[in-house]
């Protein structure tokens, strides 16, 4: 995307190939087609992710598929032969900001099909809900923030609030550098992503000419330049617990011949904050999957789904570490999953030796030196 990513006052217009798919031909190095999929993005919303080939049938007509998974928790599908949507990706009107100077495109697009793989907007509907007093927290914690769904823009940051907007599915959201896998066999597209990260954008005068040359930055007008609050708003809570309620990590299966979500189902053990709050005392709260790394990918082989915890958890039957875990391909339901000393920090991979299949991934974080892992299957699994 260009520079900034919250503040485009100076690049006015669609800015033409930014957040952009391009198709190059690679024998002539001639531009075949692009599709813009953002118009003068100012949300990060970057194209972080390798898009995916698939050859895929419609209707019952083959074809050659290209599809990207974004931040923003949309699966954009194309021809990729021709750069024409599978299916319509229509103009909608979206919210415009008051920031001075800015620019602000009147429309977006939105694909039709498939829905949303995740959470890409801030509502009262996301806020946690436990029990009606810690709903009734989040929404005191944001009434001094800006909240709306997908491309509601940054606000200029008062000390007295606004502070910022407040938005899920942006820099840390939805499908980041881990992107997605695909199994050519039952053409089932599989993507994780950050369903709960909380993320605050507010904009304020650079300090000095040396931090910036355009008008505003990202920042809180209390913190000053570049600032978050812990993170970028993960610190945001509802007494102590997280502002935003489960699951807060999902991985979801989409059918891209149909372009519908088959399953979905929250990634990751439930946090240790979550699971011995005494606030939670005696609620039976579901397994809600954690917040992620933005690296975090999948790995899908003849019969499963697997993937990582991201964050450490600790358990009864386990120390201090994380779960790498193993979900039927066909339903989600999870398999099976074993011990890893540390989350896992990229995609898993996995290959053949004399006849027997191994899986390895890496792991590392906190105090935790980064590794590579590599697990044997039985021989009567491969």
């Amino acid at each position: 995307m260009p520079t900034g990513d919250y503040y485009g006052g100076d690049r006015p217009g669609k800015g033409l190939f930014g957040e952009t798919l391009v198709a190059v031909d690679l024998k002539t190095g001639k531009r075949k087609w692009h599709y813009q999929l953002i118009h003068h993005g100012m949300w990060d919303f970057d194209i972080s992710c390798a898009p995916l080939l698939a050859d895929i049938t419609v209707d019952g007509r083959k074809i050659k598929a290209v599809a990207q998974a974004t931040k923003q928790g949309f699966l954009y599908v194309f021809n990729r032969e021709t750069g024409q949507p599978i299916w319509p990706i229509v103009e909608r009107p979206v919210e415009a900001g008051n920031t001075p100077g800015e620019w602000y495109s009147p429309t977006q697009p939105f694909p039709t099909k498939p829905p949303a793989f995740s959470r890409n907007g801030v509502s009262i509907d996301d806020l946690i809900d436990f029990t009606p007093e810690l709903r009734e927290e989040a929404m005191t914690v944001v009434s001094k923030y800006r909240i709306g769904p997908v491309f509601t823009p940054a606000v200029v940051s008062k000390p007295g609030g606004p502070i910022g907007t407040l938005g899920l599915g942006t820099a840390a959201g939805g499908a980041n550098w881990g992107g997605s896998s695909y199994d050519p066999d039952t053409h089932m597209l599989y993507v994780h992503a950050c369903n709960g990260c909380l993320w605050l954008f507010g904009l304020i005068p650079p300090p000095s000419p040396e931090v910036s040359d355009v008008a505003y930055v990202r920042g809180v007008a209390e913190q000053g330049a570049e600032a978050g609050v812990e993170g970028g708003g993960r610190g945001l809570s509802a007494k102590g617990l997280p502002l935003i309620k489960p699951p807060y990590g999902t991985i979801t299966a989409i059918n891209l011949d149909k372009g519908e979500i088959v399953w979905q189902v929250a990634h990751g053990d439930t946090p240790d904050a979550i699971r011995n709050s005494p606030l939670l005392k005696g609620l039976n709260i579901p397994r809600t999957g954690q917040t992620a790394n933005p690296s975090l990918g999948t790995l899908v082989t003849k019969t499963l789904v697997i993937a990582g915890d991201p964050s450490f958890t600790t358990t009864p039957s386990h120390p201090r570490g994380a779960l790498l875990h193993g979900y039927d391909k066909a339903t989600g339901k999870e398999a099976g999953a074993v011990f890893i000393p540390a989350p896992q920090t990229g995609s898993p991979m996995t290959y053949m030796l004399n006849g027997r299949q191994y899986i390895v991934i890496a792991v590392g974080g906190s105090a935790y030196s980064g590794e590579y892992i590599a697990f044997a299957l039985p021989k009567e699994s491969t």
